[in-house]
């Protein structure tokens, strides 16, 4: 077996990328959770079945990263529970975040979110090439 699809098959590699991914976007490090992204990565967030963000590619997710980092004054992902597939794995993710500005229609500055959902992550070439949020 190559040394890229061990990449691709290895629970702990996936665990590991997951582990990384979160707590780079738990610190508002853009730059950290890109590095282990695929140049092509494509970025998908769900609220209920309604798709409410795309992203298509490193650039588009990084000024997606950015824009959303405004949006909180702080912000915490965690694995409530994790299941790995070929190229993939689910993550249960627990998740609050405090908001820095108004919701237009929504809930106002300094609210707490609280949410609960999936995260499904796909692999490939030693790197996390698609994300799919669900909350």
């Amino acid at each position: 077996m190559s040394t890229l699809e061990e990449t691709i098959t290895d629970d702990a590699t996936k665990r590991d990328l997951i582990e990384r991914y979160i707590a780079a976007y738990n610190d508002f490090d853009i730059e950290g959770m890109v590095a282990i992204l695929a140049p092509d990565i494509e970025f998908e967030n769900y609220s209920g079945e309604e798709l409410t963000t795309l992203a298509s590619g490193i650039e588009e997710f990084r000024l997606l990263a950015q824009r959303a980092k405004g949006l909180f004054t702080e912000r915490f992902q965690r694995v409530a529970s994790l299941v790995f597939s070929q190229d993939g794995a689910t993550a249960e993710i627990d998740y609050h975040g405090r908001l820095a500005q108004d919701i237009p229609g929504g809930p106002k500055a300094g609210s707490l979110l609280e949410l609960n959902g999936t995260t499904e992550f796909t692999f490939g070439g030693g790197r996390i090439v698609r994300i799919v949020d669900r909350s």
